[in-house]
């Protein structure tokens, strides 16, 4: 398997209001499968789809699919960018689990959950500086 990750699918209750959320982030939907919604990122893709349909498609109950103990990353270029990017998500409808703050390692974060509880972290890491595009890289690119 490739070191890579190509496809991020969050199980939704309902798809027009997880567009409405995502695309009141700022973000832009590409053309998809009625019933599927899809937004195209920086190498990858995070795709919407019906909770219970995922779990159709996995074998599995509603109850065990579970949201899983993870969280989704973005990370911004300013210190700053933590606060606006976590009062845009508000606006939006997120719950926002922890505010802005500095962290042991030297970097900035905050957290929020999106409509359907799936956990975001906002993180600015001042040792991994974003490319011009907005890509990251671990320990920055050089």
């Amino acid at each position: 398997m490739d070191q890579r990750v190509s496809l991020i699918t969050l199980a939704v209750s309902d798809v027009a209001r997880a567009r409405a959320f995502y695309q009141a982030l700022g973000w832009t939907q590409v053309e998809s499968p009625d019933g599927i919604v899809v937004f195209d990122l920086l190498g990858q893709s995070l795709g919407l789809y019906p909770r219970a349909d995922l779990a159709r498609d996995m074998g599995l109950s509603e109850d065990e699919l579970g949201t899983g103990a993870a969280t989704l990353a973005c990370n911004v270029s300013d210190k700053d960018d933590v606060a606006s990017v976590l009062k845009q998500a508000k606006t939006a409808g997120a719950r926002i689990l922890k505010e802005p703050h500095d962290v042991f390692w030297g970097g900035h974060i905050g957290y929020f959950a999106d409509l359907d509880g799936h956990i975001w972290e906002v993180s600015h890491n001042p040792f991994s500086p974003l490319r011009a595009d907005g890509a990251f890289c671990w320990n920055g690119y050089e």
